[in-house]
């Protein structure tokens, strides 16, 4: 079995070394100021190229060769998220119908080895341009968080691998109302293979001089085994700190609407622009919006992210990437229809509206109630690149305009419009597909699909086959499998959230995207990017998810609700449910036939775990979600923090016992954890459907 990397306390200061093992200052300078300079040296002889660093990982690096495959097959066919096995469409190409069926023209995508390879490539490496928005915009170099201290904290590694870089901050600062210190550590959950100079999933440009960074897939939904350095390909980043990076970000501001700040609250500063009427007004004060989008962030829990454009603070946990029969996709199952049954439209909401703020400029007034040159001028007033900096008195789309990397699109990063836009749909939320020119439609996130698809966790070494079967007869008796069915563990609904009783603010977090959806459309697979002039456009079918299903992922008439997620890979994936909010320590608990004790009450829940650079333990998480009396303790000591208060993780709701007021025994809840550990490549056992 896999163990979970080991915990370490959150250090507040550099702890010193015995002096026979201290690396001299000298040489951990000399090396920082090496690897820095390698940087410039490259910087100018690739002033005309675009160099990217690193490459795609090695298959031999990950666990993935040591897995089980899904039974994804290659030779099937996805026809906009219809499957078509492999031998059915071998029959259908055998006649002109048939063929025309599966003809790219028609939406088919063949899931072949290159498709699958073109998605691993792009998963670890396609940032569909959101460096500048990260760099250039965002300013995510230029606070306290920078090249140099990643360098030295990198280099402090020795070669070695780590699921949380830690970085010595080089001056004091205040950030929203925390003040940091010079010479503080902070724990970024940033992951470094071993022998890497470049952080799991973020990809460094050097053009014409200038560094940039930019996020792929790999950084939230790919990690590290701390002990072997190999990477676990599709499991979440689950401390991976993005608040806290963003925070420190010098123009942290443009992210506000992935809070609850709403800029038009805040009182007018100096900075003058043309708003939508042509006439003169004042953007919000720079500083005071910064503050209170920076005070929002560091709310966040390490592991979360808020992927959603409602203008309400309600981040939610780094998914996994095991997705084969686990749609609908996203915590609400907002992600449903089109290819791969709603996984290519996750994707494209990942590198569409997820990495590059502009991306709803056209639809701002109808999703926020602010207008586009209002919302442009938020977002830039403060940029961090000159190039990209409001200057005074400019119409904000105009000035974008001029300086747009993707001229002819409406926003940073490298995407197409979809018909209707700016209206979205239930396929692209948003109306806009990532998408890169040179590239067919929907090559990369289909390839990305496709590869998703195949990922797995790794093997679990069973340790109590007859404890692992007793556990899967709990699963059926206390009526999980009514829910989380099949092979692959859920039925692919969405149950309303007065059902599952979870946070109510999340659950109604998509209701204004829905408002701006028309009938779902979108072009060939086989039309090549840039578009050409009227594109083929066909109809997206809506029939391969419920119209309840729909109607309760997008709040709409009703309260909201959360899909059913798999269960697969729960040993890699903790903490769990949609907030990570069931979280323990692996001290949290003594457990023996007779019970379980709490004998580290400063271990239960988020604040004892992840807020204290304490990862979840996969047991004790898991038996505080199925223990209500566990469960009651650990969201109080949730509610008891103002942060998760602010950020609304409390990890209430699936009130769905397997304790002693239910009538099972310690054996029982112990045995049904050793069964929800197993469910890796291959589950040993997998249950049969609840009897009537």
């Amino acid at each position: 079995m896999l163990s979970p990397p080991e915990t370490t306390e959150r250090q507040t200061s550099q702890p010193s070394a015995p002096k026979s093992k201290q690396i001299p200052l000298f040489r951990q300078i000399r090396g920082a100021i090496v690897l820095f300079a390698l940087f410039i040296f490259i910087g100018f002889f690739a002033y005309q190229i675009d160099l990217v660093l690193p490459g795609t990982p090695s298959i031999n690096n990950t666990y993935t060769p040591l897995s089980h495959p899904t039974e994804q097959e290659i030779g099937s066919y996805d026809v906009l998220g219809k499957v078509v096995s492999k031998a059915e469409a071998d029959s259908l190409l055998k006649t002109e119908e048939g063929k025309q069926q599966l003809a790219a023209d028609n939406g088919a995508v063949a899931i072949t080895e290159d498709l699958i390879a073109l998605g691993r490539k792009s998963f670890y490496k396609e940032t569909f341009g959101n460096e500048i928005f990260f760099t250039d915009v965002t300013g995510i170099l230029n606070g306290p968080l920078n090249l140099v201290n990643l360098t030295k904290a990198i280099l402090s590694l020795k070669g070695q691998p780590t699921t949380n870089l830690q970085v010595t901050l080089d001056r004091d600062m205040k950030v929203g109302d925390r003040n940091f210190k010079k010479g503080d550590i902070l724990n970024t959950g940033l992951d470094i293979p071993a022998n890497s100079l470049i952080p799991l999933g973020m990809i460094t440009h050097i053009n014409k001089g200038k560094i940039r960074v930019g996020i792929t897939c790999a950084a939230c939904h790919a990690t590290v085994d701390k002990k072997t350095g190999r990477i676990l390909e599709g499991a979440p980043n689950n401390d991976l700190d993005t608040g806290l990076m963003l925070a420190l970000a010098s123009n942290s501001a443009s992210w506000f609407r992935q809070t609850g700040v709403n800029p038009l609250t805040i009182s007018r500063g100096e900075h003058t622009y043309i708003k939508s009427d042509g006439k003169e007004g004042r953007l919000p004060d720079a500083k005071a919006l910064e503050y209170a989008v920076d005070k929002q962030l560091l709310t966040w829990a390490p592991g979360n992210f808020d992927s959603t454009p409602d203008n309400h603070n309600n981040p939610s946990q780094n998914p996994s990437s095991y997705t084969f029969g686990a749609y609908p996709y996203g915590w609400s199952g907002n992600a449903a229809i089109g290819w791969f049954h709603g996984l290519t439209t996750l994707n494209s909401n990942v590198h569409g509206t997820n990495s590059d703020q502009t991306s709803i400029a056209d639809a701002s007034q109808q999703l926020l109630g602010i207008d586009k040159e209002t919302f442009l001028g938020v977002m830039l007033q403060n940029a961090a690149n000159p190039m990209f900096k409001l200057p005074q008195g400019a119409k904000p789309s105009e000035f974008f305009q001029k300086n747009d990397p993707t001229p002819g699109t409406p926003n940073i990063n490298e995407v197409i419009k979809m018909p209707g836009y700016p209206k979205g749909s239930p396929f692209i939320l948003d109306g806009l597909m990532a998408n890169s020119p040179g590239f067919p439609v929907a090559a990369q996130l289909n390839g990305m699909s496709a590869y998703q698809n195949s990922l797995v966790p790794p093997p679990v070494e069973t340790r109590d086959i007859n404890a692992v079967q007793h556990g899967a007869a709990i699963f059926t008796r206390a009526g999980c499998v009514e829910c989380h069915s099949g092979r692959y563990f859920t039925n692919n609904h969405v149950i309303a959230e007065q059902e599952i009783k979870t946070q109510p603010s999340r659950a109604m977090a998509q209701a204004p995207v829905a408002r701006n959806f028309i009938a779902p459309q979108t072009y060939p697979s086989n039309v090549q990017v840039p578009l050409p002039e009227n594109p083929p456009v066909l109809n997206v079918p809506t029939d391969i998810t419920s119209e309840k299903d729909f109607k309760l992922a997008f709040a709409i008439g009703n309260s909201g609700g959360y899909k059913v997620p798999s269960l697969i890979g729960l040993n890699v994936t903790a903490p769990y449910l949609h907030d990570g909010g069931v979280a323990a320590g692996p001290e949290a608990l003594k457990v023996d036939k007779n019970g379980y004790d709490i004998v580290n009450q400063n271990q239960l829940g988020i604040p004892g775990t992840l807020l204290s650079n304490i990862l979840p333990e996969p047991r004790a998480s898991l038996r505080v979600l199925i223990d209500r009396n566990l469960r009651r303790q650990t969201v109080l000591a949730n509610r008891a923090n103002s942060d998760l208060q602010e950020s609304n993780a409390d990890g209430s709701g699936h009130n769905y016992w397997v304790d002693k007021q239910a009538g099972f025994s310690t054996q029982d809840q112990t045995d049904l954890i050793e069964f929800l550990l197993s469910l890796d490549d291959a589950p040993d056992v997998v249950p049969t459907q609840k009897a009537n």
